[in-house]
């Protein structure tokens, strides 16, 4: 027997036209039928009902977050109280992600995007649709919203303030935005697969090997470029590397391994250029010759005046600038 998801009809937000393309990805409920009303009686008789009926029930498959009390978030380590959006994801998200990565299994891999996918693009529909602003209260904002983030382009899909549409043309249109906020997801869970758990399983192994590059651990070399910073400072967070045995410098190649080398400090934050600990100071600015002249390494091609990067003409010379930015 066919299956109905069902969810409220009128004006139409980014969380429940995800939460149906969620549902579409299921075993479950892939068939299913859709139904947008707010008729209680109609709304009873569907499968699963999304963003409407002031219900929460995992257990008959009721997720709405309207009703007084709701405070559901997706886990003890966030704040953001979910959507429906949130909610389906929270209960399928591992399902989904699973199939849109045509996997048979929940794997390793399957948990770690679940987490990420949730931080990375569910939390922001979450509180864009429960009113919860990214900044305090207190500061004004410094610019305008995009109108080009996935909420507003769900909200363009409905009609406008001089529009007249039937019931029919606005499902139609809803239908629209599911699908566009259901394929965003799929390209960012594709994506991830792709290219950020490559980075950071090369991460990984660099940490693992790090007491090879320098015996106190705080130096690694990742033998590609990448995108590190993110996952070294999550990685550290996993396996509590923190104070003195938390990672000061990275070294990549700039193409090959054969050729230039880069040393990089580890920021405070992922965003920022604030350091544990920068390249001397003494280095700063100077370049080539007169660099490799004041470091007494061989190689040097430059330290950026902000004393965050460096450069190198070879894997040793960077690993020797390393070693010797540890000491000063």
């Amino acid at each position: 027997m066919v299956k109905t998801i069902g969810t409220h009809s009128g004006h139409f937000h980014c969380d429940e036209a995800l939460a149906v393309a969620m549902l579409k990805q299921t075993k479950e409920f892939r068939a299913a039928n859709l139904i947008r009303t707010r008729d209680a009686a109609k709304l009873e008789d569907c499968d699963v009902v999304v963003d409407v009926g002031g219900i929460y029930d995992p257990a008959t498959h009721k997720y709405d977050h309207h009703q007084r009390g709701f405070v559901a978030t997706f886990d003890d380590k966030h704040t953001t109280k979910l959507s429906s959006a949130g909610l389906v994801y929270k209960h399928f998200g591992k399902e989904v992600i699973m199939n849109l990565l045509k996997k048979n299994t929940v794997d390793d891999e399957v948990q770690i995007l679940y987490q990420k996918t949730y931080d990375g693009f569910i939390e922001s529909l979450d509180a864009n649709d429960n009113g919860i602003s990214a900044y305090p209260s207190g500061l004004a904002p410094l610019f305008k919203e995009s109108p080009t983030s996935l909420p507003n382009r769900v909200a363009k899909k409905n009609p406008s303030w001089n529009e007249s549409f039937s019931d029919a043309e606005t499902d139609a249109r809803f239908i629209e935005a599911s699908e566009m906020a259901g394929s965003e997801l799929a390209d960012y869970v594709c994506s991830l697969q792709k290219s950020w758990l490559p980075a950071r399983s090369i991460v990984v192994e660099a940490i693992d090997r790090s007491t090879e590059v320098h015996p106190s651990g705080r130096v690694i070399a990742i033998e590609r470029s990448c995108p590190w910073k993110e996952h070294l400072l999550d990685i550290e967070k996993e396996r509590g590397l923190t104070g003195d045995k938390s990672i000061l410098y990275v070294l990549y190649p700039e193409s090959s391994s054969e050729g230039n080398w880069r040393i990089q400090c580890v920021p405070l934050r992922d965003q920022g250029f604030e350091n544990r600990k920068s390249l001397p100071e003494a280095w700063r600015g100077f370049r080539d010759n007169e660099l490799s002249q004041i470091s007494g390494v061989d190689g040097c091609i430059f330290v950026h005046a902000g004393g965050f990067i460096g450069g190198n003409k070879s894997r040793h010379g960077v690993y020797e600038m390393a070693r010797l930015a540890l000491q000063l």
